[in-house]
């Protein structure tokens, strides 16, 4: 063979591994003592609908002050979607914290969130936020995203301390990520 005709090796992509590459029992799970917990619930779907079965969903957030620096608490976990493309956290409610470099201005409750998966090279970025929280009219983060596409991160309301939330990769309905 040539150089030129040359056939180039096939594209391989990472995973499915996270589950068993990642064990580390009990971080679905935040919370701080006694704080009241909430559940997060969801599904990874890809661009056709299916379920993801092999995604990880990293989240990180501040405890029920707002605050992320905390000797007793660290505000990480992390889930590998299970073969149904579903995940659940439970963890407290988030409080509100400031935006960085604006002084006083506050954030509204939320999580950020890291979804890795198969044919995803760099981890996407996204939030969730609570559903039936007033400070999400006024957060500087969610009013940069057009109005139409600001559901998809907002986490819906099942139960006094349930939500869904649902991560979509590609197409209709796609989660809002951001470039950072």
């Amino acid at each position: 063979m040539t150089p030129d005709s040359a056939e180039l090796t096939p594209f391989q992509t990472v995973g499915p591994f996270f589950e068993v590459a990642l064990p580390a029992p009990g971080r679905h799970r935040i919370d701080r003592g006694t704080a009241p917990t909430v559940r997060i619930e969801g599904t990874v779907r890809d661009g056709a609908g299916h379920p993801v079965d092999d995604a990880l969903i990293e989240t990180w957030q501040a405890d029920q002050e707002g605050r992320y620096d905390r000797t007793d608490w660290d505000g990480y976990g992390w889930m590998p979607t299970d073969g149904d493309g579903c995940f659940a956290l439970d963890t407290v409610l988030p409080g509100q914290v400031p935006l960085p470099d604006r002084e006083g201005t506050l954030q509204a409750p939320h999580l950020l969130v890291g979804v890795l998966a198969r044919g995803i090279l760099t981890r996407l970025v996204t939030r969730i936020y609570f559903e039936g929280q007033p400070s999400n009219a006024t957060d500087p983060v969610l009013l940069l995203v057009p109005e139409a596409r600001r559901s998809t991160l907002i986490a819906r309301r099942l139960g006094e301390t349930q939500f869904r939330f649902d991560i979509v990769l590609q197409g209709v309905n796609e989660t809002v990520f951001f470039d950072v």
